[in-house]
């Protein structure tokens, strides 16, 4: 006979977070109202596959935020660790420390969401003024 599950025992990393985003190679600085492309890494950690959408929620984005479609559909991404690269594109929008976030993955099948935490911080520069001098 199998035993209850004890519902006090922690639990595991992919029912707390069944699909993670992580950025590749993400910059330390952007220049202001200079777009940027970003590419980011869609895991699913569950034990199903899952179709995906990434959505990029511009309410939830302050400073820098996506440039061009807020969502990007990924199609069906295999479980136990599959994964798709896409690209994103992000504009600073203020000079300053911001952190890169407004990041949802939805499964497009049940309708799950999965907002994600901040991805990283980066440093928005003023661009040096062309011709000067």
């Amino acid at each position: 006979s199998s035993l209850p599950a004890n519902p006090t025992a922690p639990r595991s990393l992919d029912e707390l977070l069944p699909i993670t985003i992580e950025p590749i190679d993400p910059p330390a600085t952007l220049l202001l109202s200079h777009p940027r492309k970003l590419t980011v890494l869609i895991v699913n950690h569950s034990d199903r596959a899952m179709n995906l959408q990434l959505q990029m929620r511009l309410s939830h984005m302050t400073g820098v935020v996506v440039c061009g479609s807020s969502f990007l559909t990924l199609g069906e991404v295999p479980p136990r660790g599959g994964s798709c690269a896409v690209e994103v594109r992000l504009v600073a929008l203020v000079a300053g420390l911001f952190e890169v976030k407004g990041f949802y993955v939805v499964d497009l099948t049940t309708g799950m969401e999965v907002g994600m935490p901040s991805l990283f911080e980066v440093f928005v520069e003023l661009p040096e003024e062309m011709g000067e001098g």
